[in-house]
């Protein structure tokens, strides 16, 4: 009431109408009031159109009285506002790796986004403050404390939301004055990091002119009246009175101090004599009610911009992309990986948003990502990215290319197009690897690395999908041989033993079979026989035993020739793991549950009374699952250039659907973002894997694609005009090597046709020609026009195997430009057709055929599966992926064929069934000159060598 008129000039009060001057009161009561109601009001606009909740959390060591004062303040200040805080309270007994624990834990929680350390830590224990807050994330330091924080303050990176909040209060509450800060003279006393230096290198990043004074400044009085702004906290009560102040100053007082009251109560005081300094300076913070305030509206200002800045970047990556050194001519594959340094792999996974709770690292170069990041809020919310589809034309024996073009694209993609990119592929398996095919970890400059590690054992999903398989058969063989050895009443008990409770897998037995007994005294002696015996007829065991190696000799075995199994031996062979069923269950799954119930639905033979006897009657669906928990989680790996990819599960592509995993899929698209890519590869050609990937994953998986990419080349296509035969081993013939226009025409139509088996399905196809150093630019330009023509959305030549992603970017914008247009997905058939009818579809609009050719004993047992409830499950042709008929002999696009249906089999708990147009080999047989002979180890290094 006695401040009339000030008028300021650079920040100095210059002239004065009275000389009883008293201070303007700074309110920061008011001024932090203003400032919690909008961040209210722009939290809840927020939500309205995203699902927004700031999270804060705040760690308390101990018990200390003045904490918990802060801390109700903080929290109520939050609910205010509406941020979701925290409060995590250990006990005065923590130790040091105790809080940090803790603090690691709210740094991999998604959603929290901002961690206080309570200080003063009270606890007996020696903890390091210093240590535990720069445990802290610096993402997530709305206190600003952290060491990195603190420099990049001092190096003038201001980081608005990682700015110390007293500090940033303090700058608040000063530039509400008015007053003009650039040129004005600060003066700091106190070089604490939580006021003096940050708000020091606050106010020189504002112009001012700033000196910081302590405990040992000679003649502070000097330094104070000089200042126009002069802020105060060292903890001292009444360290500055009016004689030291500049009339007019602003005086910021951040001390807090008490004095005793003559009533023996305890009054707030700051470090500024109130009373005198109020009759000189300008404007003066009180205390209570000038900072304090102001530090908890600054704590929520900081939380709510980390959580914006969070909710932001968690769909933005900041990837770092690996340079090619490359090598004219190419080198073999192993060499090109063993020279490239990879990124490690838990920096990949940060920089494309994965906490770092989310990655089980297996070594420094690949990882598993637990199932858990799909529930997370933070990436349910994200809008999935496009879906592309990789398949390819019929191919020669030799492969066109497929998981080259796939990491190649992904490449492209994202390393030179900059689009948030991950190629999703299959798991090989080890047997081709020692075998002659080779591995599947694409090739030349576009392949995943380290592809040792890739190719041999990864992260050990095979091997447990091979013990589970092997489990159940172990089961099966068990289960036939203690029935047959044990009359009905010593198997029950020795089942259901007295006074032991049922497990649930028996239950479920039990609820199948309508036995409302749950303990054995109230079951009835007919009811134990049908719940003891499964009655297996060994001739209809369709479960044989398995083993990621190529061995032809077990092709056909014979078990159980020991005397201790009394007779019971039987014939058999063994498969190749990826063959095994769990292999597909494992890609189809949906998350652990759907896991469970699907091994669980698994027939493994039938019963004399010609009933399905499943992995779950056996009961060893818990212990197989058990098995397979880890397997579940995708692998985690890179290309050469640095691109993530998912790695999961590999299942035949003929027998069963021949795609990488559900999971896998859904992952890599929330992670990529809605303006994202995912990359995933069908195995063989558009008529089988692409087939199956439209007709069985995505119906499983509820995905839709947004483009498919469609692999050709040259020779493949001379090959299907009439060319020679080609074969693994063997050198090529001179048409494959040499310009034949005339050749390559002829086999065009096969092009035309595997164009249309992916344009059917609603999806544009883009068509990507894998070049060879054979090809020339006329045979190139033949097979572009003529994909254009035959309804490609484009078609472009890709050199990626000798170039990286830079060879193929032609074909990566025109996949970027085919997921622009409407896709207009549909599927081949519908379910509930019969299972002959779906049959003939596929080989009518897939084939180019007449139909199935079917005996009447097949026609019966087709029968029996539609009448077992299993007639509505999708159809997965188990054929031949050299040609479109069941004729490898014939190539391009055969007509008036019909395909002979061998045998139909059941996948039950993958949810397929398979028929068996012709004989499919489920164990490869090594060559004469198998890879392995290539395969070595340097001692020196460690490097495995040899691998292509």
């Amino acid at each position: 009431q006695h401040y009339k008129s000030i008028t300021f000039i650079e920040g100095v009060a210059a002239s004065y109408s009275i000389i009883d001057i008293m201070a303007v009161v700074i309110n920061g009561q008011k001024i932090s009031k203003k400032v919690r109601e909008d961040l209210k009001e722009h939290v809840t606009a927020l939500a309205e159109w995203d699902v927004f909740k700031p999270g804060l959390a705040i760690v308390q060591v101990g018990d200390r009285p003045d904490s918990n004062t802060y801390i109700r303040m903080k929290i109520k200040a939050a609910s205010e506002i509406g941020i979701r805080a925290q409060h995590i309270k250990l006990g005065n007994q923590s130790t040091q790796q105790e809080v940090i624990s803790a603090l690691e834990c709210l740094n991999n929680n998604p959603e929290i986004h901002g961690v206080i350390l309570q200080l003063p830590l009270d606890t007996c224990c020696t903890v390091d403050e210093d240590v535990c807050t720069n445990t802290i994330l610096t993402s997530k330091d709305v206190d600003g404390l952290t060491e990195v924080n603190n420099a990049r303050l001092t190096r003038g990176v201001l980081a608005s939301f990682h700015t110390p909040c007293t500090a940033k209060g303090c700058l608040h509450l000063i530039k509400s004055t008015g007053v003009k800060l650039e040129g004005s003279k600060a003066v700091v006393i106190g070089r604490s990091k939580i006021v003096g230096s940050p708000l020091r290198d606050l106010l020189l990043a504002e112009n001012c002119t700033v000196t910081t004074c302590h405990s040992k400044t000679v003649d502070l009085s000097a330094e104070t009246r000089s200042a126009d702004i002069l802020v105060v906290g060292v903890g001292k009560p009444g360290l500055v009175t009016g004689d030291m102040v500049k009339p007019g100053a602003v005086i910021i007082d951040c001390g807090i101090n008490y004095s005793e009251e003559k009533n023996g109560k305890r009054k707030p005081v700051g470090d500024v004599d109130y009373e005198s300094v109020s009759k000189v300076a300008g404007f003066i913070t009180p205390v209570p009610g000038g900072v304090g305030p102001m530090t908890v509206a600054m704590l929520m200002e900081n939380t709510v911009g980390c959580a914006e800045k969070l909710s932001r970047t968690s769909s933005s990556w900041n990837l770092k992309y690996l340079a090619l050194r490359r090598i004219n001519p190419v080198p073999s594959d192993s060499e090109i990986s063993l020279a490239q340094t990879p990124n490690k792999i838990k920096n990949i996974a940060r920089d494309i948003g994965i906490p770092d709770n989310m990655v089980e690292l297996y070594g420094e170069y690949k990882a598993k990502i637990k199932l858990g990041l799909l529930d997370s809020k933070q990436v349910k919310q994200v809008k999935q990215g496009n879906y592309v589809l990789v398949c390819g034309i019929t191919p020669t024996p030799l492969g066109e290319g497929k998981s080259t073009t796939t990491i190649g694209l992904a490449q492209s993609l994202s390393a030179h197009l900059h689009k948030q990119t991950i190629a999703c592929i299959r798991q090989p398996s080890m047997g081709p690897t020692f075998g002659i095919k080779g591995g599947a970890a694409g090739g030349g400059y576009s392949q995943v690395m380290p592809m040792d590690e890739f190719n041999m054992h990864l992260t050990g999903d095979i091997h447990a999908i091979a013990t589970a398989h092997n489990l159940v058969a172990a089961a099966i063989d068990t289960r036939i041989f203690h029935e047959a050895t044990q009359t009905d009443e010593a198997l029950f008990k020795r089942l259901c033993p007295p006074g032991k409770p049922l497990p649930q897998v028996m239950i479920r037995r039990l609820e199948k079979l309508g036995i409302a007994g749950r303990t054995p005294e109230e079951m009835a002696p007919e009811d134990r026989v049908r719940f003891a015996r499964l009655n297996i007829d060994p001739g209809t065991i369709m479960w044989n035993r398995v083993l990621d190696m190529n061995d032809r000799f077990l092709r056909k075995a014979t078990i159980g020739q020991s005397p201790t199994e009394k007779g019971m031996a039987r014939e058999t062979k063994w498969d190749i793991t990826v063959a095994s069923e769990i292999m597909a269950v494992l890609a189809l799954a949906t998350d652990l549950s759907d896991l469970k119930s699907r091994i669980g639905k698994i027939v493994v033979a039938y019963s004399v009374d010609n009933l399905p006897v499943t992995v779950d009657d056996l009961g060893v669906t818990g212990a197989s699952t058990a098995l397979m928990r880890e397997a579940l989680k995708p692998n985690f790996m890179q290309t050469l250039e640095g691109s993530p990819v998912m790695v999961h599960a590999g299942p035949f592509a003929n027998i069963a659907h021949g795609n990488s995993s559900i999971i896998a899929d859904r992952m890599a698209l929330k992670l990529v973002g809605s303006d994202g890519y995912v990359c995933t590869e069908a195995g063989f050609g558009a008529d089988i894997g692409g087939e199956k990937f439209f007709d069985i994953k995505c119906r499983y998986s509820g995905l839709r694609p947004n483009a498919a990419v469609l692999v050709c080349t040259v020779r493949a296509l001379k090959m299907h005009g009439g060319g020679p035969n080609v074969t693994p081993g063997g050198g090529l013939a001179p048409e494959y090597k040499e310009e034949n226009l005339e050749l390559l025409s002829k086999g065009l139509v096969h092009l035309t046709k595997q164009i249309g088996n992916v344009t059917q399905f609603g999806a544009p196809c883009v068509v990507a020609i894998n070049r060879f150093h054979t090809d020339t630019e006329s045979e190139l330009e033949m097979v572009r026009k003529h994909a254009l023509k035959s309804g490609a959305f484009d078609a472009q030549v890709a050199e990626h195997w000798e170039k990286g992603g830079e060879g193929a970017v032609n074909l990566a914008h025109a996949v970027v430009n085919a997921c622009k247009t409407p896709s207009n997905f549909k599927f081949l058939y519908d379910l509930e057709q019969p299972l002959i009818s779906k049959m003939n579809i596929i080989v009518q609009k897939i084939y180019g055929g007449e139909g199935v050719e079917i005996s009447e004993e097949i026609a019966d047992k087709i029968k029996n599966l539609e009448n077992q409830g299993y007639g509505n499950l999708p159809i997965c042709m188990a054929k031949t992926h050299l040609s479109l008929s069941c004729d490898v002999s014939k190539k391009g696009v055969p007509t008036g064929f019909k395909v002979p249906i061998q045998d139909v089999r059941l996948s039950a708990g993958a949810g397929f069934v398979y028929p068996l147009a012709g004989t499919i080999s489920t164990m490869p047989g090594l060559p004469t000159r198998p890879a392995f002979y290539n395969i070595d180890v340097d001692t020196d290094t460690g490097d495995i060598t040899g691998l292509f």
